[in-house]
């Protein structure tokens, strides 16, 4: 971690985290650029959290005889609650967004509108639908499997937050969260989470099969390059990054690590 980073103590990096990207009774006690850039370098952490109570939830019900379908449908509800849908909010306005067509000025007031406009409503019926899909899958082949996907997939989420606010990446509004921790993470902070992150993946792969060793650092991977392609495009329509656009990242990084858990 930067010098800079280390400026913020732990506990506060933490609280930002978690106060900002999750529903937990979390009181943010700084709302700076210095907390913002330590909050972000521990996103990771709070996907970690979110996706064990995703796992947690799933394996129990299968546990108590429910089948792998219904663990599934909870385990993709999870972090929704746990969120209170901030990110699929921001996925479904980022989708409105981008399919309007319009300048980035129109494209943001879109994007801010309360309601949720068609190109939304796709965007989400599909996302959940492969999410769900993905989980069960995982979780028909053993729960162990179902609930490595919940975590890493949560997990992985939030590390795309940290790659997003990395240096370089200008905010498209000059309030909200995104201006706030938008260009805050050191670009060296942002790989050595991805490497931790990479390498937990690997750890906890491991515990359940060689073959998910790999497709734990691949399924990172791949949720870090998608969330990326979604990043340059929204910068470049937007000239930069929201909080919305943060949701759509989120979630579409999670989508794309449960895919690549589910194959093979």
């Amino acid at each position: 971690m930067s010098k800079t980073a280390s400026k913020t103590p732990l506990p506060d990096s933490l609280r930002f985290a978690f106060g900002t990207l999750t529903v937990l009774p979390v009181e943010v006690t700084r709302w700076d650029r210095d907390a913002a850039r330590g909050g972000m370098l521990c996103a990771p952490v709070a996907g970690l959290v979110v996706g064990a109570g995703a796992a947690l939830l799933g394996v129990a019900l299968l546990a108590m005889g429910a089948g792998p379908l219904l663990a599934a449908v909870a385990s993709a509800a999870v972090p929704a609650a746990l969120t209170r849908g901030l990110h699929l909010d921001g996925l479904a306005d980022t989708a409105d967004g981008l399919g309007s067509g319009k300048p980035a000025e129109d494209a943001l007031r879109i994007m801010k509108q309360s309601d949720i406009g068609p190109f939304g409503v796709i965007t989400l019926l599909f996302v959940l639908l492969a999410q769900v899909a993905a989980l069960f899958q995982a979780y028909d082949t053993s729960w162990a499997r179902g609930a490595l996907a919940a975590v890493v997939s949560a997990t992985a989420a939030r590390l795309a937050l940290t790659l997003a606010a990395r240096t370089g990446v200008p905010p498209a509004r000059p309030e909200g969260l995104g201006a706030t921790v938008a260009g805050t993470v050191p670009v060296r902070g942002a790989l050595l989470a991805t490497v931790a992150v990479v390498g937990a993946a690997v750890g906890a792969g491991a515990l359940v099969g060689t073959y998910d060793l790999v497709r734990g650092a691949v399924a990172v991977l791949a949720a870090c390059a998608a969330a990326e392609l979604l990043l340059r495009h929204c910068t470049r329509r937007f000239g930069g990054i929201t909080g919305d656009v943060f949701g759509g990242l989120a979630e579409t990084a999670a989508t794309t690590a449960l895919v690549v858990l589910s194959l093979g």
